[in-house]
């Protein structure tokens, strides 16, 4: 594949997300002008243009080397890896978060769990302390 198809490619890609994030014009704005770098024909940015013709590169660039169209529509390797660690790093802080709110709800169910217990445990002794009253009086009624 030639290093223009390339660039193109990947120009599109980038055009793709461009005109996802803003508004139409913008983005049509965006295709005149990728038209017009593409086909070097003024009228392909109006629509004239019947049909669309890749030219040959006017400068040679060494084997494996994309030129960019203009710095903010291409991101360079370090600045996907700079996106990819900010996108790990606030992945990781949502997780942290996420996992200090769990410890906290578990904690405080625990301590509802442990009051509870120490109720139940209350009225449990409470009712042996009744029964047992109940026993001595029904068998002080028997003798």
């Amino acid at each position: 594949m030639s290093v223009l198809l390339l660039v193109i490619l990947h120009m599109l890609g980038s055009l793709e997300q461009f005109m996802l994030s803003s508004g139409r014009g913008a983005a049509e704005s965006c295709v005149q002008k990728l038209i017009m770098a593409v086909t070097g024909d003024e009228t392909a940015a109006t629509g004239d243009m019947p049909a669309y013709q890749i030219r040959t590169p006017t400068t040679t660039l060494p084997q494996g080397v994309v030129m960019a169209a203009s710095p903010g529509t291409l991101h360079s390797p370090q600045q996907m890896a700079e996106e990819a660690t900010r996108k790990r790093e606030l992945r990781l802080l949502k997780n942290r978060e996420a996992a200090r709110e769990c410890r906290r709800k578990k904690k405080e169910y625990v301590k509802c769990l442990e009051n509870r217990v120490a109720v139940l445990e209350n009225q449990n002794k409470t009712l042996i302390e009744e029964l047992k009253a109940l026993k001595d009086l029904y068998c002080h009624k028997a003798e």
